[in-house]
């Protein structure tokens, strides 16, 4: 209980104040003049204001609050190695169930896991412990003690950032010994061009490894498979000098061999995420003849930003006895020797549009072309009339990499284009616009008859089911054959168009191996929270998927149809690191979190970070483990009042709560009630007979 003096005036506080000052006037005025009585009448005025004040006792009744003390559990991912987690588990529930037993000691448990999140920030802990604390005040925090290894990325530079005095205990897990092997890398870009090489830099560091360190192999792996290795001295940056095979995010993968004692081979492995990016696409166009169709391709490729177009239309054949002369017909004579032997390689892509040869281009030509296709080179053949012509294309060297054979003359017959079983999977033609199994495209009027080779892929067909888009493959190289020259029908809007730009589109970047339009892959991708396993195939079914954690724990997945030629499954990203996918037949890797995740740049438990933290709030920092990795014996936990130190040998301490609420209250008036009054009348009567004498 305590005591406590107060008033309650009987007057606002304006008047109280001016009868203050006329009773101090008139009592001063009475001792400085020495009149009779003027000690008695100061003593009454003095009385009179106090009482016109109310003074009061009052008594109130206070309960102490208990004292939070939070238990702060790191179970971040360099926790979860072999004996910390297991040391981390038993000190918890040993902790937990003493602080329960302390009177006075309201216990909170905060927790630090890093599963399921991709921040990469490494672990923050006293993120935590503001979370849990938000709610309490400071004079009621008894203390902190962390279970961790010692690898917290968020410590305070001062105590007096945590907002309260309280100590804060750290208990280590890990052994003080540790040995540690860690591959990181140096120097690497984020973007490279196809075709070009990039330098990789990397290093390994042994971590607690007495000297002299041997050296150690370290191999590359690029989207999982081994591209090259080489022996280095760990402590001396190494490079590879690698070529960008495609576009797209391209995984490149370092792997030290181990070290004897390592403590972990989570950081034996480093990642880096290069995307590739291609330069213009080179296409050629050659058009044999003027007609309408031709503005539709060259409308198309001029439009996409990354192709760069040269197109040649032959507008006179070189037998032709017109008498016009050539400099009104052509800027320039066609080239042929430099675009098929001296530059062929330059190009990327080679659309023949309604082309015939009439001596153009010799068969020597055409042969340099098929060498190409074969060595990874393109070809797109978009037929009419000219296919079943003498001069076509089927009777050239060419014929050897087409992926149809000619049956008959282009036959002029109405027909809606549909796409097949197989083009209904397959990525090029699966969701154009309007698309699926019964489109609502426009017609067209012309269809070359033709005979698909047993490896091509018929995607679209015309009609009496006959193929009219076909994809096929020659070496290195890609094919395509658009068995009619009326796609350009579609882009006038005729009978309602059709998806001229995204087929187009699509069917030249397919032939051009862009990774996206791939109709057999396995593609594993990442938002950061959640992995998505993607199979892409022409057959009917897909099968299950290995995934591999970075830790090495294997799962089995088993995919989902999600549309035509598309299988999906995911699965929880709750590991950072490199997850690896396999079906048998492909493999698929991407990485979860930054490539070199700040959690892994230290994985040997250590009290230093923590140390100065602890020491400028009287706190300790401990060990659970000895160098053999036995238990050692758990601190005792005991309260104390004040400042000071909280720990010594064998104990930690936390500080008693400072914090109270009031339970009860009372007051007593000290100028009311006929004792009061009497005493005022009492001395009144004395200052009248003192000064009447």
């Amino acid at each position: 209980m305590t005591w406590s003096l107060g008033f309650a005036p009987f007057l606002a506080p304006w008047a109280l104040a001016a009868i203050g000052l006329a009773a101090l006037a008139v009592a001063g005025l009475g001792l400085a003049l020495r009149r009779r009585g003027a000690g008695l009448r100061a003593l009454a005025l003095t009385l009179l204001v106090l009482a016109l004040a109310g003074p009061e006792v009052r008594r109130e009744q206070r309960e102490t609050l208990p004292g939070v003390a939070v238990l702060l559990v790191d179970r971040s991912a360099s926790q979860r190695l072999p004996g910390r987690e297991a040391a981390t588990e038993t000190a918890r529930r040993a902790l937990a169930e003493r602080l329960k037993a302390l009177p006075g000691i309201e216990l909170r448990e905060a927790v630090f896991d890093d599963r399921g999140t991709a921040a990469g920030d490494g672990t923050r802990l006293f993120e935590s412990l503001a979370e849990t604390l938000a709610d309490v005040p400071p004079e009621r925090i008894a203390g902190v003690i962390a279970v961790t290894d010692g690898v917290v990325h968020d410590v305070p530079a001062r105590a007096a950032a945590l907002g309260f005095t309280a100590p804060v205990h750290a208990l280590i897990t890990g052994r003080p010994n540790e040995i540690d092997r860690r591959l990181a890398v140096a120097a690497a870009p984020r973007f490279g061009l196809v075709g070009k090489t990039q330098t990789l830099t990397f290093r390994v560091d042994d971590e607690g490894a007495p000297a002299p360190r041997p050296p150690a192999r370290v191999g590359l792996l690029r989207d999982g498979v081994e591209i090259d290795h080489r022996t280095i001295t760990p402590g001396t940056p190494f490079s590879f000098e690698v070529e960008v095979p495609h576009a797209g995010e391209i995984v490149f993968e370092a792997v030290v061999e181990p070290l004897a004692g390592d403590l972990t081979p989570l950081d034996d492995r480093a990642v880096v995420a290069l995307r590739g990016i291609r330069e213009n696409l080179r296409v050629l166009l050659v058009s044999g003849e003027p007609h309408p169709g031709e503005r539709a391709w060259r409308n198309l490729l001029k439009s996409d930003a990354s192709v760069d177009l040269v197109h040649f239309t032959i507008l006179r054949q070189p037998e032709k006895q017109d008498l016009v002369p050539t400099r009104e017909l052509a800027l320039i004579a066609f080239p042929t020797r430099e675009l098929f032997h001296d530059r062929l390689r330059d190009f990327d892509l080679i659309v023949f549009d309604r082309y015939r040869r009439r001596g153009l281009l010799t068969p020597e030509y055409f042969r340099n072309i098929v060498d190409w296709v074969k060595a990874g080179g393109a070809v797109l053949v978009a037929s009419g009339p000219d296919l079943a012509d003498p001069d076509g294309l089927a009777e050239t060297p060419l014929a050897e990499i087409l992926p149809a054979t000619l049956d008959d003359a282009p036959r002029e017959t109405e027909f809606r284009p549909r796409p097949t079983v197989l083009g209904l999977r397959h990525p090029v033609t699966r969701d154009l616009p309007q698309g699926g199994a019964s489109p609502s495209w426009g017609r067209w009027l012309r269809l070359s008859p033709v005979t698909p080779v047993p490896e091509a892929t018929s995607l679209l067909a015309g009609s009496d089911d006959r193929p009219l888009l076909l994809l096929g493959r020659a070496g290195k190289g890609r094919v395509g054959l658009l068995a009619s020259d009326q796609i350009w029908l579609w882009a006038r809007s005729f009978d309602g168009g059709g998806p001229h730009g995204p087929l187009l589109r699509r069917l030249a970047h397919w032939l051009m191996k862009e990774p996206d339009l791939e109709e057999e892959a396995l593609r594993l991708t990442s938002d950061g929270r959640r992995l998505v396993v993607e199979r892409r195939t022409l057959a009917e079914t897909a099968l299950p998927v290995t995934l591999v954690d970075p830790t090495g724990q294997e799962r089995r997945l088993d995919l989902a149809a999600d549309a035509p030629g598309l299988w999906r499954a995911s699965v929880s990203a709750d590991v950072q690191g490199l997850w690896r996918a396999s079906d048998g037949r492909f493999t698929a890797v991407t990485h979860v979190g930054p490539a070199d995740p700040l959690e892994f740049a230290a994985m040997r438990s250590t009290e230093a970070r923590l140390a100065p933290l602890a020491r400028d709030t009287g706190g300790s920092v401990n060990r659970l483990l000895d160098a053999e990795g036995a238990p050692l014996p758990l601190p005792q936990v005991i309260v104390r009042d004040g400042g000071g130190t909280f720990a010594g040998t064998g104990w930690i301490g936390l500080e008693a709560s400072r914090a109270g609420v009031s339970t009860g209250a009372a007051t007593t008036a000290l100028a009311s009630g006929l004792a009061a009054a009497a005493l005022l009348i009492g001395l009144l009567a004395a200052v009248w007979w003192r000064e009447g004498r």
